[in-house]
């Protein structure tokens, strides 16, 4: 039967498909798939809806078995947070100019690329780097590409990560460094952390001559800001290694710039700069580096340059195309995955409103909103903040005095419509009954108030 929402799927439309491609079956296009892996047992699943209005009804019903952060207070972060996104983000980077072209001509291109440029000039000013390529799929991504171009710059096999870095981020840098067993495989060693300060155990780095690269967060996944950052690339720099620094955005406002603090190689997430939270699909990871051929030969994404034509005018155009995967396929530096090229253009309309002084602006409020958060869940009897001191908008919250697991405050808490922080008890065991908090410029005084009144009420 012919699905109603797809014209190719009559018999005949599949016949001249399969006629096309050579092939008699549909099943000879999966031959490569062993046959233990196929299910031989029905799925479950309905027939397929043909009425539109059931099917809304349905898709309707699906939607609203979730809970969202509209609905519900949310202290969710851990790489994923909830910032305000002005209105006029949204207006412009849903134009149909930036919405639907992928690729045009040169003239119909030119005012995406200037805005792709205006995006990498403005990143760049935050980041204190001079060279930004356009964006991978997430932060977990562009560490990964870091690290292999650090791998490839120094001839290097070995790459040094914080034990207090994202699990999620952590399992993508292994899956860009590779199998030990496959081609040119990065050794990926992780070091601990100081559970004492939340930062990274210096003395533990443990440089040598195949150290390609070490990477830091400031602030790391627990929220922690790094305090030995320019130490590090110091000791790095001596030992001919590069330093790769991941940093949240919006913290910029505030925090030194990775390029003052010796970074060689930057990368993080670009969600914070003007982008929704949402389900699925990327949100943008950066990378940048200072505007030097070793370190731009080696990228692996699209760059944007700016040139004067002969009429004296301004013009935008791709450099170092070849480098890529669009330009040579499996031969370019990295294959970069997914596009989130849509994400450039709200990331450059928030900044461009933001400029320097509302990034200041946002971290002071930010700041102050977190650390108020974290004293009074902190007066909570049974519960403490680690690491109170040097946070800047997530904080790590142990609960081990109350008697009572992560997973059941939130349970209570989600019953209460208050979204609790991200259980830290099976990832980080060591911190025990301990939740990871995400404090921002969108959350009140109030909000803060219904948070620990519901928690009281939680630990009652």
């Amino acid at each position: 039967m012919a699905h109603p929402y797809m014209p190719n799927s009559t018999d005949e439309a599949k016949a001249r498909m399969l006629a096309v491609v050579g092939v008699a079956d549909v099943d000879e296009l999966f031959e490569q798939i062993p046959e233990d892996h196929l299910a031989r047992t029905p799925n479950g699943l309905a027939d397929g809806i043909r009425s539109e209005a059931t099917l809304r009804r349905h898709v309707r019903s699906l939607i609203d078995s979730n809970d969202d952060c509209v609905a519900n207070l949310s202290f969710l972060g851990a790489g994923l947070w909830q910032h305000h996104v002005p209105a006029v983000v949204d207006e412009i980077a849903g134009r149909s100019e930036f919405l639907t072209p992928v690729w045009g001509t040169p003239s119909s291109d030119l005012g995406r690329n200037q805005a792709w440029f205006e995006y990498a000039s403005m990143l760049g000013e935050l980041l204190g780097m001079e060279f930004v390529g356009l964006p991978v799929y997430s932060w977990g991504a562009a560490a990964g590409n870091a690290l292999r171009m650090a791998a490839r710059m120094t001839g290097r096999s070995e790459v040094v990560v914080p034990a207090s870095i994202s699990p999620e981020r952590l399992a993508v840098i292994r899956t860009y460094c590779g199998l030990p067993e496959g081609n040119d495989p990065i050794t990926v060693r992780l070091v601990d952390f100081d559970v004492t300060t939340g930062t990274v155990d210096v003395a533990a780095l443990g440089l040598s001559a195949d150290t390609a690269a070490v990477y830091l967060e400031t602030p790391n996944h627990l929220g922690v800001v790094e305090t030995a950052t320019a130490d590090i690339a110091a000791a790095c720099r001596a030992n001919g290694t590069e330093t790769v620094l991941g940093v949240d955005p919006i913290s910029l406002g505030l925090l030194a710039a990775p390029g003052d603090l010796g970074a060689d190689i930057v990368v993080g997430s670009t969600q914070p700069l003007g982008v929704h939270l949402h389900a699925g699909g990327g949100v943008g990871g950066f990378i940048a580096t200072r505007d030097e051929e070793r370190y731009a030969r080696e990228y692996p994404t699209l760059q944007v340059s700016i040139a004067e034509t002969v009429h004296g005018e301004r013009s935008f155009g791709m450099s170092l195309f070849h480098q890529s995967s669009y330009g040579s396929r499996e031969e370019g530096n990295d294959w970069t995955g997914n596009s989130v090229y849509l994400w450039t253009v709200a990331n450059a309309v928030y900044m461009a409103l933001l400029g320097p002084e509302g990034f200041a602006e946002v971290g002071r409020t930010i700041l102050a909103n977190a650390r108020y958060a974290a004293r009074r869940i902190g007066e909570l009897e049974g519960v403490s903040v680690r690491w109170p001191d040097g946070f800047f908008k997530e904080f790590v919250v142990d609960f081990g005095g109350t008697g009572r697991t992560v997973a059941e405050i939130n349970e209570g808490l989600r019953a209460r419509h208050v979204f609790g922080g991200k259980d830290l008890s099976a990832d980080f065991p060591d911190l025990g009954e301990s939740a990871l908090y995400c404090v921002t410029e969108i959350h009140t005084a109030d909000d803060i108030e219904t948070l620990t009144t519901a928690l009281r009420e939680v630990l009652a």
